[in-house]
């Protein structure tokens, strides 16, 4: 028995899919999950989403839809997680070629539900910015949302969207969200967890990172990204919710405008038109930006000194959990180092690991 999972926004969206599935249907079906190449520019240093022209290894599963196994590898300079994720899940990982629009994804959707004739096909988000209008201040990632979501909204077979830890992604807050979720389908728990533990150790997904860390019972309020967003950690967390993909539809304005686009140009200048953005423009900025940075080195001493002054300051905003970008960022230092300053801390202070976050002790322990 085979099931179509599509990652809404890719990156952590395919992790959080493999649990998902898991959690939902069990260990003996087979998954094929659709997600994007694209990853963060620690990760990718490439702006936007990667094609298979991008890939050498890839396999075909369609004349449209190439599947991205163990052995397959980004072509210098893209980076991706995608193989990484192929060899430790046992799940089928499939490329959203977003180059041709709308139209060129749906094409790809229809491609597969003929091919795999699936049991179910669900369209999943987490944190629920999938259903934001697209004028929302806090929004930040609207694109690749919209154009699954407008794709799906055209194949001719039953798809279900699936909202997952509403509000974790720090994107649209909870209070927004709650009027368009529906029926709680499950609630994740620290068993649901365990099938990709070994993959949140190190992948970079922030709002996944959250819904495993929710999932396993963690409560409070943690700070992410850069600008330090509070997101609190709730029973709400771990909860997955049906969505109605038509109202989703009607709500999320940048999807309808999409809807007949060949081309990611024309999505990102819509895009531009009705959120005020693109992120793939944040991306090709700060990628410039990323070029002009000098080597980066850790400090192993100066590290935990800082890291007390931020746990200091973090605590005095109420702050008890945060991410490991978060404190990468908070210190200051390069992207490049995240990985060597999550290892120094846990190695140097394993009590305050609440996996895969990090805990604000109430005191200096």
């Amino acid at each position: 028995m085979t099931r179509l999972i599509v990652a809404a926004g890719g990156g952590g969206d395919a992790v959080a899919a493999a649990m998902i599935h898991a959690a939902l249907y069990g260990d003996e079906d087979q998954a094929v999950i659709l997600t994007y190449a694209w990853d963060r520019l620690l990760i990718d240093p490439v702006p936007g989403p990667r094609g298979p022209d991008n890939f050498t290894g890839l396999q075909p599963l369609t004349p449209a839809v190439w599947a991205v196994p163990a052995e397959a590898r980004p072509i210098a300079p893209a980076g991706s997680t995608l193989p990484r994720l192929a060899a430790e899940l046992p799940h089928t990982f499939a490329l959203i070629d977003p180059r041709h629009g709308v139209e060129g994804v749906t094409r790809q959707l229809e491609e597969l539900t003929d091919r795999l004739s699936p049991e179910s096909i669900d369209l999943l988000d987490v944190g629920g910015d999938i259903i934001a209008r697209g004028d929302e201040p806090t929004l930040k990632s609207p694109l690749a949302d919209a154009l699954t979501l407008a794709a799906c909204c055209q194949v001719n077979a039953p798809i279900r969207l699936l909202v997952t830890g509403p509000g974790l992604d720090g994107e649209l807050p909870l209070d927004d969200l709650r009027s368009m979720l529906g029926q709680l389908i499950h609630t994740l728990t620290a068993k649901d967890v365990e099938p990709i533990s070994s993959v949140l150790e190190w992948h970079p997904s922030e709002a996944t990172g959250m819904l495993a860390a929710t999932a396993r019972g963690v409560r409070g309020t943690c700070e992410m990204r850069d600008a330090g967003l509070p997101v609190p950690l709730t029973d709400e967390g771990p909860t997955v919710h049906e969505v109605d993909l038509d109202e989703a539809l009607t709500r999320n304005q940048l999807a309808r405008a999409i809807l007949t686009t060949a081309a990611l140009d024309e999505v990102e200048a819509y895009s531009r038109e009705i959120c005020g953005y693109s992120e793939i423009d944040y991306e090709r900025n700060k990628a410039t930006w990323l070029k002009d940075q000098p080597p980066a080195q850790l400090d192993p001493d100066a590290a935990l000194s800082q890291l007390d002054q931020f746990e200091a300051e973090a605590r005095s905003r109420g702050v008890t959990h945060t991410t490991f970008r978060r404190i990468t960022e908070a210190l200051n230092l390069n992207g490049s180092l995240r990985e060597d300053l999550r290892q120094l801390l846990i190695n140097s202070r394993p009590q305050q690991y609440d996996a895969p976050l990090w805990r604000i002790t109430a005191t200096t322990e």
